[in-house]
């Protein structure tokens, strides 16, 4: 399954990201539209195949965050309704008509360009207006909601086909500033729908609201992290079950016998401690989304065995360590070999190494790691 012309690649199960977006669509009811977030490239794992997937178990519509990765999911032939989850610069709208892109709306200068941009092609440009109820990254005010629905309501070239919030802490459970959002949200709707404003598509909850907060699904949902796999929280994992869609795996380019003391790596950071262990190569590095500060902390699995990382991660290579005639468990059944595969994160016989493994190292989310190897390493879709 290894690229041809490099020994690395994220390998992305495509059944998994099915089965998870069934299970998301099972949690909806039946009016209940499901949006599946698939902006940085669908969390490293593919837009395009991944959105086809995603659709044909139960997406109605998509999400990402930048004009860009709209264009790019209508020219791969998507159809189905992209919003852009934030307003981008006003320069774009004639992008946003020309691909048929709803952008989410929070200033009349913006809607107002992008009315006129639509009307000049005789067309209506529908948006999301996104409410600020708290977390204070975008939005309108939920106190001037229905002023700006009236300021740009006038215009033949709008149509609002959706009302917006996010919420800050939806993976937290009796949480006093996620109820405070929520009927911050509520009495927006409200107020609108009392001034006679069409609301389209309400819609609050992200992953961990969907799978917590049933209360406020709303007529749609906007499901990301969850679809690949990946839990948001620990308290969502009781809720749902699923399935890890990404592994990361490279193979041995160069394998040998060091002596006693030689250094590896830049600074040469980790010396070779004994007789009769291997130092193998492995060509992923933190240009592929290995991060450096992971050096001499992380494992790897090599026959279903983990394998200590040694000495400093390059930018396209790192090092792991075998003591071959141990018995300490950090020891493969043979010795390596030159072409062996080596798994960064996935499943090898019974052993796991998860994203969020290696987020807890890196102090930081899966989210974050499974984007950054999204970035360079070749997809092979299984």
């Amino acid at each position: 399954m290894s690229p041809a012309n490099r020994w690395s690649w994220v390998e992305v199960n495509l059944g998994a990201l099915r089965r998870n977006t069934q299970a998301f669509k099972r949690l909806l009811g039946r009016d209940t539209q499901m949006m599946c977030v698939v902006k940085a490239d669908a969390y490293g794992h593919g837009a395009v195949p991944c959105a086809k997937t995603m659709h044909a178990a139960g997406a109605s519509q998509f999400a990402v965050a930048t004009v860009d990765e709209g264009v790019a999911l209508r020219e791969a032939g998507i159809e189905w309704p992209i919003l852009i989850l934030s307003e981008p610069p006003v320069d774009c709208v004639h992008t946003l008509v020309e691909h048929n892109l709803m952008p989410a709306v929070y200033t009349a200068d913006f809607a107002l360009a992008l009315g006129e941009a639509a009307a000049a092609e005789n067309r209506v440009a529908r948006y999301h207006l996104a409410v600020d109820t708290g977390m204070t990254r975008i939005g309108v005010r939920r106190d001037d909601v229905v002023e700006l629905r009236r300021t740009i309501d006038f215009h033949r070239g709008l149509e609002c086909a959706g009302t917006l919030t996010h919420f800050a802490t939806a993976d937290v459970l009796d949480d006093w500033d996620f109820a405070l959002q929520l009927n911050r949200f509520k009495e927006a709707v409200e107020a609108l729908r009392g001034a006679g404003l069409d609301t389209g598509l309400v819609h609050c909850d992200n992953t961990p609201g969907t799978v917590l907060h049933p209360e406020c699904h709303f007529d749609m949902c906007r499901v990301g992290v969850g679809l690949y796999g990946l839990h948001p929280a620990e308290v969502t994992r009781p809720r749902i079950s699923l399935e890890p869609v990404m592994s990361v795996r490279g193979r041995v380019v160069r394998v040998i016998y060091p002596n006693v003391g030689d250094g590896v790596g830049y600074g040469l950071t980790w010396r070779v401690p004994r007789k009769n262990m291997q130092v193998a190569t492995v060509p992923i590095g933190y240009a592929d989304g290995l991060a450096r500060e992971l050096s001499n902390q992380m494992d790897v699995l090599v026959g279903g065995v983990r394998c200590r990382q040694v000495g400093n991660i390059c930018m396209d290579q790192f090092m792991f360590a075998v003591d071959v005639n141990s018995a300490r468990s950090y020891r493969p059944t043979r010795p390596v070999e030159y072409g062996d595969v080596v798994t960064i994160i996935g499943a090898d016989g019974d052993e796991r190494i998860t994203a969020e493994e290696m987020a807890e190292l890196r102090n930081t989310i899966n989210y974050e790691v499974v984007c950054d190897f999204g970035m360079r390493l070749e997809k092979i879709y299984t």
